[in-house]
């Protein structure tokens, strides 16, 4: 049982990225009914801003492992983050708003091998994995229940996934701007009619799901102390696109119940993979199945809804 628990909560600390990074995912589809391949590129921005973040404060401010670091790193990724989802969409994305679907999937896959590329030159990012330095005081401290072990850092992640949920559950129900959203997602002719700026809404739209992406970043480069490159984001960005998927894309409760789900069987699939002859290397194929199997069964998603077109 121990060993069960311990998988769940790997799960669910793996499943809080995915989860962050799926709603980007899903609010632009939600909107534009555009996949934005580029997402987890800006992930992979989120992360290397934590990481300068973290060393300015040491190196230029005299700091030291602090909440006040951490909150430093976390504000400049996701505000940094969200701008550069507002120039992908200003620059990128606008120009091709009545072309064809396919050329804005192929602009997103550009966009994407942009964003990685450059960031491996030299004078960006570099193209050495890098590794952020610990952020909070105390180290790696893990607390034991009942024979379940559960790092600080991680319960901080996890924690600041649901925090982050909740204001965007929050945003999108109760204020004006979550309303005009919703009203852009269900018809932008008649919200324009309504007096609603389309442009503005999808560039808000953007600049949030693309912050989120930035603050998954940040969480695991900040938290968990892994090595990173630029190259980061593509494995997450797809995982998070098929959570996206399962949940019902354009459904944001769907989404991040996805990121979870993901998350979970990944992490049951590298725990209990030896007892079924299944290397731990296959467990993003068998993330994949559930996708497949999900598919199969209800093909909107377990969250989504078919749509009726009328004419």
């Amino acid at each position: 049982m121990e060993h069960f628990l311990q998988q769940i909560v790997i799960g669910l600390q793996l499943g809080a990225i995915y989860a962050l990074i799926a709603l980007g995912y899903t609010m632009i589809y939600g909107v534009l009914g555009l996949i934005n391949f580029a997402h987890g590129d800006v992930y992979m921005v989120g992360a290397y801003l934590s990481f300068f973040s973290v060393q300015f404060a040491y190196s230029r401010l005299g700091g030291h492992p602090s909440w006040a670091v951490f909150a430093l790193a976390l504000a400049i990724s996701f505000v940094g983050c969200g701008l550069l989802g507002v120039l992908i969409e200003r620059f990128a994305y606008r120009p091709l708003r009545k072309a064809p679907r396919l050329a804005c999937l192929i602009t997103a896959v550009g966009v994407s091998l942009l964003l990685e590329n450059a960031g491996n030159l030299n004078f960006v990012f570099g193209s050495s994995s890098r590794t952020c330095p610990n952020v909070l005081p105390g180290g790696h401290m893990t607390y034991n229940f009942s024979g379940v072990f559960i790092e600080r850092n991680y319960l901080v992640l996890f924690v600041c996934t649901i925090l982050l949920l909740i204001l965007l559950w929050w945003v999108v129900s109760h204020t004006r701007w979550g309303r005009a959203m919703r009203a852009v997602s269900f018809d932008k002719d008649a919200a324009s009619l309504m007096g609603v700026n389309i442009n503005k809404v999808i560039g808000a739209t953007f600049f949030v799901g693309s912050a989120l992406a930035g603050a998954a970043g940040c969480l695991f480069a900040s938290l968990t102390q892994n090595s990173f490159n630029s190259y980061m984001g593509i494995l997450p960005g797809v995982k998070a696109f098929v959570a996206a998927v399962i949940g019902g894309i354009g459904n944001i409760p769907g989404a991040a119940i996805g990121g979870f789900i993901m998350g979970l069987v990944e992490s049951l699939a590298i725990g209990y993979g030896d007892k079924i002859h299944l290397p731990s290397s296959y467990s993003d194929a068998v993330s994949f199945a559930i996708l497949i199997i999900i598919l199969l069964v209800k093909p909107t998603g377990l969250f989504g809804k078919a749509l009726v077109e009328k004419v």
